[in-house]
């Protein structure tokens, strides 16, 4: 609790900024005045940054109301006239967004845009996937006229591997002017990722809250004993130095000892008493696939054989309830586990129900049952789906059907269902915190193997434990089983933030729409302020917005130095070679020089008395050893008045020397000897004072003074030209002169400065490279040999431009962009009907899951048209794969046809249930993979080259969506 002093000195703080507002710091009031809690710090602090006219990067716990921010943010924008966008990474928090936005705003001032859904799109607030907002900025949507706002809610969703991508382009893209507003989990890195902002987009302000506004417990179970993680000295909410609870240590050695194997009677795995075995396909349709995760089998087994397996599902609820831990969500990891968790506390007899809460959950499932078709019920499990909601269980996966995930986040929400097993998906965003949450595993199964869970997934998992306004602290508890060690529990919730990471990489659909609007170099330069780059070495940012500086002053100056009588640029050539020439033949002259400097030292006989000219005035030395020839010529040893002895070298005499006399020097002279040099300095000093008789030698700067003939040809064309050159006359020659000069410095300091970002990493622009090097082969991209790319120095490649393939390709998004595009090009699915085109589309986006490693393969069933066409988009997907090998790229995942007869079936009228019993589906997938295909072919309908294959695009569309895949959210 902050003290009087430190309230007030906030409370000046705060009056000191909104007086710098302006005109928005009356609408930020009324914003704060119309929520009926007060504002946070962190959140009072974000929304004046807002309102000040600057971006803002909140970082934050889940649970500590970030999307105040964002509220915020609409709310500006409705009070200065302009749009505010709210984007989100998936469709069900967009679905979540929209009917809150709605509730405060009114339905008539929000709209929706997911893809597959569109819903007052023109309105002054739209919820929308990262995507569309992508989409809208590469077409140029007249939507984005008067945006004001921006809001990217979960943003350090950047790191996901295939969707994050997208966000990076959008802040990339999205002009200056409008204000962004970045909501992320509590990120270790929040500063770094603010630093970036900055400097692609203007100055950020960053906010970084670590406080939880509900406190956080951590425990773990060791079979029916809730134990906490820490010492009874730390409460759990500032786990940093928090000292490992020994009672937990113990507990975790108790178990041990009287583990009994096999038999072990806590009943093993998450089995329960029974199981009923047509309850697992609610929502899934038929032939469910078994957990494969090692939870799911009906009466459990041992995870080691001999050691402790974790507590039975029906034994954590039971000991949730005692504790008043409920609501609670339990993480297994598993769609299958999921399921098969619901049907064991079903069979253990738990009902955590009333009656009178049982009539309010009837009420919600027939309002859910009437948005399924009737002859669909049966196919989607409802009645099982049903009966467990009764009970206060549920599921909640991404194989749920979506209407199923909504009456359950609506029935969690109501605290009508109090257990609800899912998978980590219901951590990204959608607001279903419970009091406590339950994590069965620290292991998870990614795709490609079963990886341990970060501190990261951790935070974020247990972030769901503990509602405001609700809850006065959360609960997060871990089941213990052997080999789970209790130190490693401790680590993961010590360390409550996470790195983030870009996963950014440049695809075909981004390279053609980049270079449909600007020139190669500059989309390189674009790139290489990516989030990734600036990873991968964050001077690069700061030196590619340098370059873009320099392009534009040389533009400036090469407007300035402009001449109407001729090319200035020219007339300053040539007095840069005139200089040159000029300078060589200085150059000519001072190597004659030297040249006769040396060679007025040879031939020196011992006691020849030397002039040695130095400006108006000489030294006279003799010579008491000639020397011997050497590189610079003879280094004779002289004798000067002085009484020195020192080496005489071309340096020391670059006007040559002169003989004027001799002197003796006797035979037994030694330099060592003081005696003998005063006796030779008299000599010379009576010879010098008696003047010598003769003619003296030439000095040398009289020989090879003059230049020579060719470079004195040279200079008097070069200054004839100069002369006649059309600029010369011009009175203001000398100012368009300063401005070339300028040009010409600038230019070799770009040039040094593209040399330095091409010495760094610069991996995103050569993956750049790489990808065009693959569109250029297949035609989406041509290269002008003739036209130089625009504002680029003499060693700049060719112009690149988008060819009409290219064009069409932008319109494509997917993770197979271009094997879709050229399926559409090579004419492979031209002969298909409607049906049939909605089968090869899954193609470009199914992905088998689990153990499938999916993959092309024959497809029993369906018409020699189709087989034909599957085998020509594996030939296209192979040929684009060893493109990309050979550019060095990393090939996109093989097509994978596992969905394919599925979605032939339904597209030519089959019931549900047929289709579901052909294959392992569960109907929340079907219907989700349904979805993506309408996307493709709502591309192909827009896109193709073909106006047939348009019209049998849009066909399918009606084909597909049909009955269950016809129901939106909204």
């Amino acid at each position: 609790m902050s003290s009087p002093a430190e309230r007030y000195a906030a409370s000046r703080r705060r009056a000191k900024q909104t007086s710098a507002m302006g005109p928005l710091a009356q609408a930020l009031e009324d914003f704060e005045r119309s929520l009926d809690f007060p504002l946070d710090d962190f959140q009072s602090e974000s929304c004046r940054h807002l309102a000040s006219g600057q971006d803002v990067l909140v970082a934050a716990p889940t649970g500590a109301g970030k999307t105040v921010v964002g509220e915020c943010a609409v709310h500006l924008a409705l009070a200065s006239g302009r749009k505010a966008f709210y984007t989100t990474p998936i469709k069900a928090l967009s679905n979540q967004k929209y009917l809150d936005l709605a509730r405060v705003h009114g339905a008539d001032r929000v709209g929706l845009l997911t893809g597959d859904v569109s819903v007052n799109a023109d309105a002054p607030v739209v919820v929308m996937t990262t995507e569309v907002l992508r989409n809208m900025i590469y077409a140029g949507s007249s939507a984005l006229t008067d945006l004001g706002y921006v809001v990217m809610d979960e943003v350090h969703y950047l790191a996901d591997a295939f969707r994050g991508p997208v966000w990076e382009e959008v802040i990339l893209l999205l002009v200056p002017t409008v204000r962004l507003v970045s909501l992320s989990a509590t990120v270790s890195n929040a500063e770094e990722f603010g630093q970036w902002l900055t400097a692609v987009r203007g100055t950020t302000a960053v906010v970084v809250s670590e406080h939880r506004p509900v406190p956080l417990w951590q425990h773990m179970m060791v079979r029916s004993e809730v134990v906490d993680l820490y010492t009874t000295r730390s409460d759990g909410t500032d786990p940093a130095g928090a000292v490992l609870n020994p009672d937990l240590v113990e507990a975790v050695r108790r178990a041990e000892r009287s583990a009994v194997g096999p038999g072990d009677g806590d009943g093993g795995g998450h089995g329960g008493r029974g199981s009923r075995g047509s309850a697992a396909h609610r929502g899934r349709g038929r032939g469910g696939r078994p957990d494969r995760g090692g939870h799911g089998s009906p009466r459990g087994r041992s995870d080691r054989a001999g050691g402790v397996r974790p507590p039975r599902r029906d034994t954590v609820i039971e000991r949730l309830d005692v504790a008043a831990l409920l609501p609670a969500i339990v993480f297994v990891f598993s769609r299958a586990g999921c399921e098969a968790a619901v049907d064991q506390v079903l069979a253990s007899g738990i009902r955590l129900t009333t009656q009178a809460e049982q009539r309010e959950i009837g009420e919600i499932l027939e309002q859910t049952s009437v948005r399924i078709p009737a002859e669909d019920l049966d196919a989607v499990g409802f009645s099982s789906f049903a009966a467990a909601a009764m009970r206060g269980v549920a599921a909640h996966h991404a194989g749920l059907l979506p209407v199923f995930k909504e009456a359950v986040e609506a029935l969690f929400g109501a605290g009508l269902v109090k257990v609800v097993f899912a998978t980590e998906t219901l951590a990204l965003g959608v607001n279903m915190p419970a009091r406590s949450v339950v994590v069965e595993r620290l292991v998870k199964w990614d795709g490609r193997e079963h990886a341990a869970l970060t501190p990261g997934e951790y935070t974020q998992l247990t972030g769901r434990a503990g509602r405001r306004g609700i809850d006065v602290e959360g609960h997060a508890v871990v089941l213990y089983a052997s080999g789970v060690d209790p130190n490693a529990v401790a680590g993961l919730a010590s360390r409550r933030t996470y790195p983030l990471r870009s996963r950014f990489t440049p695809t075909y659909n981004m390279a053609v729409n980049l270079l449909t609007t600007a020139p190669y170099g500059r989309v390189r330069d674009i790139l290489e302020q990516s989030f990734a780059q600036f990873q991968a070495d964050r001077s690069v940012v700061g030196l590619a917005r340098q370059l873009r500086k320099h392009e534009d002053a040389l533009a400036g100056y090469r407007e300035s130095m402009a001449c109407d009588r001729g090319d200035i640029g020219a007339y300053l050539d040539l007095q840069r070679r005139l200089s040159d020439v000029e300078a060589d033949g200085q150059r000519q002259r001072s190597q004659a020089r030297r040249r006769a400097a040396a060679e007025s030292l040879a031939g020196l006989r011992t006691g020849d008395v030397l002039e040695i000219a130095r400006g108006r005035r000489s030294a006279w030395v003799v010579v008491v050893d000639p020397g011997t020839p050497g590189f610079d010529g003879p280094q004779p040893q002289v004798l000067g008045e002085e009484r020195q002895v020192r080496t005489l070298t071309a340096h020391d005499a670059p006007h040559g020397v002169s003989v004027v006399g001799r002197v003796k020097v006797p035979r037994a002279f030694t330099a060592r000897d003081a005696q003998a040099r005063r006796d030779l300095a008299s000599s010379l000093r009576n010879a010098l004072a008696a003047g010598f008789s003769g003619k003296a030698a030439p000095r040398a700067d009289a020989a090879g003074a003059a230049t020579a003939p060719g470079t004195t040809d040279d200079i008097a064309r070069l200054r004839a030209a100069l002369r006649a050159h059309p600029c010369h006359g011009c009175p203001e020659r000398e100012d368009h002169l300063r401005w070339a000069r300028r040009a010409e410095g600038l230019q070799a300091d770009h040039d040094r400065l593209s040399a330095r970002i091409a010495s760094r990493t610069a991996s995103i622009a050569r993956d750049f490279d790489r990808v065009c090097e693959v569109l250029l082969e297949l035609g989406y991209l041509e290269r002008d040999d003739d036209a130089p790319e625009p504002n680029a120095g003499p060693e700049s490649a060719p112009a690149t431009h988008v060819t009409a393939s290219g064009r069409w390709l932008r319109r494509i998004y997917a993770e197979r962009d271009l094997v879709l595009a050229q399926c559409l090009a090579s004419g492979a699915w031209d002969q298909l009907d409607a049906a049939e085109l909605a089968a090869v589309a899954t193609t470009i986006v199914y992905s088998s899951r689990g153990d499938d490693d999916g993959g092309p393969r024959a497809v029993p069933g369906v018409s020699s048209r189709l087989t034909q066409a599957l085998e020509a988009t594996t030939r296209i997907a192979a040929q684009v794969d060893a493109l990309e090998r050979e550019a060095g790229l990393t090939p996109a995942p093989p097509v994978d046809t596992g969905f394919v007869r599925l979605a032939h079936r339904w597209a030519r009228g089959e019931s549900l249930g047929d289709v579901l019993s052909h294959g392992d589906l569960a109907a929340g997938d079907f219907v989700r993979w349904c979805k993506q295909v309408l996307d493709v072919l709502d591309q192909m309908a827009g896109a193709a080259p073909s106006p047939t294959l348009r019209r049998h695009a849009r066909e399918a569309m009606d084909l597909v969506r049909r009955g269950v895949v016809a129901q939106e959210l909204v």
